[in-house]
């Protein structure tokens, strides 16, 4: 079996998905762009303004995973300047986001509704919420 490729290294798939298609964990071979996904709330297309390119091409925004009812995207690199966006899939306009820095240092507010600065808090209050 061949190792996944690394997430800034995949290449974008452009075919058309729909919320329900958009699988439960991180795919490896490939990312989807928020734009290829046929439901996409406007709050997630602009999720990449505000962060900088360093090499001057558009930033992206990938789909990463479900995490419990969430589905989290990021706009920007795995690792550095980033913003991680997780729309509701029961509530498409619920949005919450998290703002990491280059530094490792972040802030978002979680599902729980508390303001989390440790990236894996704030993804922990997405997988925690109750159905």
């Amino acid at each position: 079996m061949d190792s996944p490729l690394p997430a800034d290294l995949r290449p974008f798939d452009h075919t058309p998905v729909h919320t329900a298609d958009l699988p439960e964990t991180p795919i490896r071979d490939r990312n989807v762009p928020a734009e290829a996904w046929i439901e996409a709330p406007d709050a997630l297309l602009t999720a990449a303004e505000g962060i900088p390119s360093p090499d001057n091409k558009p930033i992206r925004i990938a789909y990463k995973r479900r995490l419990g009812r969430w589905l989290l995207w990021r706009a920007g690199p795995a690792k550095g300047d980033a913003r991680y966006v997780a729309v509701d899939s029961y509530d498409l306009g619920r949005i919450l986001e998290f703002r990491l820095h280059p530094d490792g240092s972040g802030l978002g507010t979680g599902a729980d509704g508390v303001s989390h600065n440790r990236f894996r808090d704030w993804k922990r209050s997405l997988a925690d919420t109750k159905a």
